[in-house]
């Protein structure tokens, strides 16, 4: 150590003569012999191996977003969001990770994802897996047996002791509405019920026959008149939970025919969730490929949204096992990203990465001062408004920077407007410019833009 410092302190000193000499404009000669000694100093010294190379990347499992891909990601926040809202959904929000013993026992063989975090203050904590739990936790914590929320943009959920179906029909019509909104392209919702499918297929309580049967009724999916089938069916009939469970699906299918969604729906027994705690009906939307020729069965492109019903979820936190009855859905919103981003690629389709509706400009010079109080006026007056960070810009560049960014209309104050009393308002599209007195600018910005006009 001590040797490769009095190296470094060779190299600093060595560098410090060669920048020397070339401030007094020494000889090409001398100065190129003390760059070859400073050379051979630093080839002496080598690397430093204790310092390691920092490679600047995102953790695994993450990524940045830029502009372009955020603008998308929040065009599809404001579908869904405004989906939850209109359906009367309040808001709430958890931490990002909990304590591990709330998350433990509770996802099946999906728990092993869960990332485990060190101590915290004698605390072991875990990043949060899904929204579900979290929220069934925080219902048993605030006491809470009644509410309809949603969460970040992507869950949605109903908690309470309501009559059959009518909430699990409201979740299947809300996930219809947001996949319609979004026209990502046309979709399945696959429907079943996972206590039935236990109660079948795990032959509780079936005769190895019977069981056989149902091995038959999994490979098929279809509407009601599937569920009619396997009502009526009677060795099916001999079993209480499953029959309850058919009974449930058929009211099911009666209320999605009066949303106007069962052409959206397939009752389908080979569904399976990979999550424990799902205890009713269960379902999931996958996205179809091109349309089959007739006959054929169009094939699925994957899983955009999904959910299901989790009665017993909020007891397990309760201190006196109390339940409240959930069922809620969550929309895959990464991969509805990904095929939208991919679809306006494949369109080479611009995406606007502001809202900005007007560009303040200036036509001739000195006139920094007057944009700057416009521009103040705009954004009082709640207008998205820009101005080009510069003293004297020419409006050539100005105009160019609007076409690029895609902002519709251009301010423009020039002397003899001042003069005047009004401003050049141009569209950025046509070209076309009128002049607008300065008192009537912000309704026209407003008028032009679709912006609600003050009502006083």
């Amino acid at each position: 150590m001590a040797e490769r410092a009095a190296l470094e302190e060779l190299v600093k000193l060595q560098g410090e003569r060669v920048r020397g000499l070339k401030q007094q404009k020494a000889s090409a000669e001398l100065i190129e012999e003390e760059v070859a000694k400073l050379l051979k100093l630093k080839a002496q010294l080598g690397p430093d191996e204790s310092k390691q190379k920092f490679v600047l990347k995102t953790p695994k499992g993450t990524r940045d977003y830029s502009p372009r891909q955020m603008a998308v990601r929040e065009k599809v926040f404001d579908v869904i969001i405004h989906c939850f809202k209109r359906h009367g959904a309040e808001v709430i929000d958890t931490p990002v990770f909990e304590l591990k013993e709330t998350l433990t026992g509770k996802y099946g063989e999906d728990s092993k994802l869960i990332y485990d975090l060190k101590d915290q203050g004698g605390e072991l904590l875990s990043l949060r897996y899904d929204l579900t739990v979290p929220f069934a936790r925080y219902l048993a914590m605030n006491k809470l047996t009644n509410i309809k929320r949603y969460h970040i943009a992507k869950d949605f959920d109903i908690a309470g002791n309501f009559d059959p179906m009518i909430p699990d029909a409201e979740c299947l019509k809300i996930m219809c509405e947001i996949l319609s909104s979004l026209q990502i392209g046309d979709f399945l919702v696959k429907v079943s019920w996972e206590e039935v499918k236990n109660e079948m297929v795990g032959e509780k309580g079936l005769a190895p026959e019977v069981a056989d049967r149902i091995g038959d009724y999994v490979q098929q999916h279809g509407g009601v008149s599937l569920v009619e089938q396997l009502l009526q069916d009677p060795k099916l009939s001999q079993n209480k939970q499953a029959l309850e469970g058919l009974g449930d699906l058929k009211l099911l299918f009666e209320y999605l025919t009066l949303f106007g969604i069962d052409d959206k729906i397939s009752f389908d027994l080979s569904l399976a969730r990979g999550l424990d705690y799902y205890t009713g009906v269960i379902y999931e939307a996958v996205l179809l490929q091109t349309p089959a020729q007739a006959g054929e069965e169009p094939l699925g492109v994957g899983s955009v949204a999904a959910g299901g019903r989790y009665d017993g979820l909020v007891g397990m936190f309760d201190p006196k096992g109390r339940k409240v009855p959930c069922v809620g859905l969550s929309i895959g919103v990464e991969r509805i990203f990904s095929i939208v981003e991919q679809r306006l690629e494949a369109l080479e389709e611009k995406v606007r990465t502001t809202e900005t509706q007007v560009l303040v400009a200036s036509a001739q010079k000195k006139l920094l001062e007057e944009r700057l109080k416009l521009v103040s006026e705009l954004w009082d007056a709640g207008i998205k408004a820009e101005l080009l960070y510069k003293k004297n810009p020419k409006l050539l560049n100005q105009l160019q920077y609007c076409e690029e960014a895609g902002i519709p209309l251009v301010a423009i104050i020039g002397e003899q407007e001042l003069k005047d009393g009004v401003i050049k308002l141009r569209s950025v599209t046509s070209r076309e410019e009128v002049d607008v007195r300065r008192e009537d600018l912000v309704e026209e910005i407003k008028r032009r833009t679709g912006q609600p006009l003050c009502i006083c």
